[in-house]
């Protein structure tokens, strides 16, 4: 509700004649500081941690994983130095700079060696991916000529398959036939060298080839190529 005010004349012209005109404050600027945050200092890097071993006697082998069960991949004599820059799980192989190849790595036993400092203080370094490394194809025989006859030949295949460490491979077989295996399996215990053998019926004169696949742990191809011919 809105509520209404009357003034007399008489009040009215005595307060206007009372009124003063007040001037509104001038306002005083404030300073602002200004002063600059300080800069942070740079944190230094961390220098990784490294030791140095020598070879107590003989020759050992440096090797591509921490295991007996990985390719030698270098050799080093008794008095023989080299830079630990980490270990396994265990602190029983050492991580080492390969001092035979220029910034490359390998294993050595922490059996063999004198090491300058206690090796639990190295950072754990995890064990190598291993690959197959060759792999090597031939056919038997290399060549067919027989009388038109005489078919279906057979010709033999086998392969040699080399890995640097302990791993499970598989594979597959393919013909230029369109034919192809099932994948099979293999299992390599350490490093080295082992045999795929395979056979396939021809049935009539062409240029043949068989490929072998290998999947995993790393993807590879080998071919072989074998002529097939016949004479009335």
């Amino acid at each position: 509700m809105k509520r209404l005010i009357l003034f007399t004349g008489t009040l009215s012209l005595l307060l206007a004649a009372c009124s003063i005109s007040t001037p509104a404050p001038t306002a005083t600027p404030t300073a602002v500081s200004t002063v600059a945050a300080p800069t942070p200092a740079a944190s230094p890097t961390a220098t990784p941690l490294q030791m140095s071993l020598r070879v107590k006697d003989g020759t050992v082998n440096c090797r591509f994983g921490p295991g007996i069960n990985y390719v030698t991949v270098n050799e080093l004599h008794q008095g023989q130095s080299a830079r630990v820059t980490g270990r396994n799980d265990s602190s029983n192989w050492l991580y080492v700079r390969d001092p035979g190849n220029p910034g490359g790595f390998c294993w050595l036993s922490a059996s063999v060696i004198e090491l300058d400092g206690q090796a639990d203080l190295l950072p754990v370094m995890p064990p190598p991916f291993v690959t197959v490394t060759d792999v090597s194809l031939r056919a038997d025989p290399t060549r067919i000529l027989v009388n038109c006859s005489q078919f279906p030949q057979t010709v033999f295949f086998e392969a040699e398959v080399t890995t640097n460490g302990p791993t499970l491979m598989t594979w597959k077989w393919e013909a230029s036939t369109g034919a192809m295996s099932d994948v099979g399996t293999m299992v390599f215990e350490r490093a080295g060298t082992q045999l795929l053998n395979e056979f396939y019926p021809i049935g009539a004169p062409n240029e043949y080839w068989v490929k072998l696949h290998i999947l995993t742990p790393n993807i590879l191809e080998k071919q072989v190529s074998f002529p097939v011919s016949c004479t009335q």
